[in-house]
């Protein structure tokens, strides 16, 4: 990715004018931004461990062996990659003040951020698609959601994420950045890196409203009317502990889902509207990419039975009575 985005920076040299950015951090508190430095590296330890352990659950507990656990592994690893994505720069600016970074690089980390959000948004539509049999189709459920459906759904929204958010850096890459280099953020947004742009960046902005609609809002639509018709099936149970079962089982879906979309919505709103305080976008797009990987495994430990007797086993405490 590096070598494709340097290639592009060659047959485009007459139009930079500069050779690499600088990430300023974080606007507005640059003098003390460096407190900051502890919770973050405490979150993206807790991130990676918590994945870890996921990910060692699911693959040390036969019963755990099922489609819904298989989309978990899957979001602990692209949680694992949107976090490393951005917090050793992000560290490394803060403790060693290591602020510059080259435009190819750059431009690969604006597109790995993509990648991996639009990953974890996939996953969290084949979560929604893996309730709605489960409980509006249970007798089918075997025969829908099987190992071949994991593989397809798994290896279409890898190809989808992957190809997707290319035009995001492309785009950039085509931007003339004559005069500033300074980025004030802590990672390579594309907003953030194309307003530096001196030519007309129109381009770059109707292309990423059109990723967001296109990707995220479909997959949102896709959650929204999974989760309606779950609802639906709910409420026309006559036994109230099946439907309290059913409902308990997507709780945890429904807390991560909230939790992303609506960070995004509010990120997208904070970058558009003019800001007096553009810290605020600028910390949201950080604690976004680090707070969800951190505390995903937790949401689902904590409403998980099968999960909670797979983690007492492999910390060796005793699983009985809960």
């Amino acid at each position: 990715m590096l070598v494709m985005f340097q290639n592009l920076r060659v047959s485009n040299s007459s139009k930079f004018q500069v050779s690499e950015f600088i990430l300023m951090g974080f606007p507005g508190i640059h003098s003390w931004q460096h407190w900051l430095s502890l919770p973050l590296a405490l979150l993206y330890l807790l991130a990676l461990s918590a994945n870890i352990l996921i990910l060692t659950i699911i693959n040390k507990e036969a019963a755990l062996h099922q489609p819904m656990y298989h989309f978990l592994g899957s979001l602990a690893v692209v949680d694992m990659g949107l976090a490393t994505t951005i917090m050793p720069k992000i560290l490394a600016i803060l403790w060693f003040n290591a602020k510059t970074i080259s435009l190819p690089e750059c431009f690969a980390q604006m597109y790995a951020i993509h990648c991996f959000v639009a990953m974890e948004s996939g996953i969290f539509v084949c979560m929604a698609v893996d309730r709605y049999v489960a409980i509006c189709l249970p007798l089918r459920y075997p025969s829908i959601v099987n190992d071949f459906f994991v593989i397809k759904a798994t290896i279409f929204m890898a190809l989808r994420s992957s190809l997707s958010p290319i035009s995001v850096p492309v785009l950039a890459a085509q931007r003339h950045y004559c005069s500033q280099n300074q980025i004030e953020h802590c990672l390579c947004s594309n907003l953030g890196v194309t307003s530096l742009a001196c030519d007309d960046r129109k381009i770059n902005s109707i292309n990423q409203l059109f990723l967001a609609w296109t990707i995220m809002g479909s997959d949102l639509g896709l959650i929204i009317l999974s989760y309606a018709l779950i609802l639906h099936s709910v409420l026309k149970l006559k036994s109230a502990e099946a439907a309290s079962k059913a409902i308990s089982t997507c709780i945890s879906h429904l807390i991560l889902n909230f939790s992303f979309y609506t960070v995004i919505i509010v990120i997208s709103i904070t970058h558009s509207a003019t800001m007096t305080v553009p810290l605020v976008p600028v910390l949201l797009n950080v604690l976004h990419n680090v707070i969800p990987p951190a505390l995903n495994p937790m949401v689902y430990a904590l409403k998980n039975k099968e999960l909670r007797q797979g983690l007492y086993k492999v910390l060796r405490l005793d699983s009985k009575g809960h």
